[in-house]
């Protein structure tokens, strides 16, 4: 079987294991049918922009042209760090974009993909934010009404918790075993001030197990890419966030979003 077309991250579905498929063209592949069986991506060489639909010879924000890249609210410098936001200043690029992406519900939340880390989303967003950073387990812990607040709790908090995941140790599967309910009753008392000033709403909510369509995890991470490798064939061995896990590497597919790829199996 052969199918080709322009690629954008993969869907998610909670399920166990997560049910992934990917689009590709006008089409949603099932990706966990393919996994354990021999693949072959080949890349060539045309690039679309996600936003535009415009051809590019490069993507930068993960499938953006560069004007969309400076221009758009999705790839504004608030989006990767929301204490900066400045709509307040009446300078945001997209005022109705951000008040729908923005002013909305967000989590702040407790997640292990290797380690302990504090990360913030939209309520919306959960549980695909989590599958994507590919967390084996998560637990919300705070609502607030805006992504600024959310943005202000999450840098205070990463003063002395993570929030990075260190994605290799993730994709070999080395994840800490950590007690989320302890970890957010130790951040409460922690920071109970703090979250005083921002009327914060605790959340008594359950822990949520992640169960990723793995058959076997890599002894050594070694990343792929269609710039410098525009065919990759291997056996599909798993998937784990935005992540192929193939015997000859691991291919981020988010990474290559507007990418026209070919992939046959």
């Amino acid at each position: 079987m052969k199918i080709s077309g322009n690629i954008l991250k993969m869907k998610s579905a909670l399920e166990v294991p997560v049910q992934y498929h990917l689009p590709i063209g006008d089409e949603l592949l099932d990706m966990n049918a393919l996994i354990g069986k021999k693949i072959k991506l080949s890349f060539d060489g045309r690039i679309n922009c996600i936003s535009t639909g415009e051809k590019i010879s490069k993507s930068y924000n993960q499938g953006y042209s560069y004007k969309a890249s400076q221009t758009l609210a999705a790839c504004d410098l608030c989006i990767l760090k929301p204490e900066l936001c400045h709509y307040a200043d009446g300078t945001c690029r997209e005022p109705e974009w951000g008040l729908k992406h923005c002013f909305v519900p967000h989590i702040v939340y407790l997640s292990v993909s290797s380690h302990l880390k504090i990360g913030i989303t939209r309520e919306t967003q959960i549980p695909t934010r989590w599958i994507d950073q590919g967390a084996t387990y998560a637990l919300p812990i705070l609502r607030v009404t805006d992504r600024f607040t959310s943005g202000l709790i999450e840098k205070e908090i990463a003063k002395t918790l993570s929030d990075k995941t260190n994605w290799r140790k993730m994709l070999m599967n080395e994840v800490d075993e950590i007690n989320l309910i302890d970890a957010r009753e130790n951040l409460f008392e922690e920071f109970a001030d703090l979250l005083d000033d921002f009327d914060a709403e605790d959340l008594e909510s359950e822990v949520v197990s992640i169960e990723f369509p793995v058959n076997e995890y890599p002894e050594k991470v070694k990343s792929l890419g269609f710039d410098k490798n525009p065919e990759i064939e291997g056996v599909l061995n798993g998937i784990k966030g935005q992540y192929l896990i193939l015997d000859c590497g691991v291919l981020n597919l988010r990474k290559h979003q507007g990418y026209y790829i070919t992939i046959e199996y």
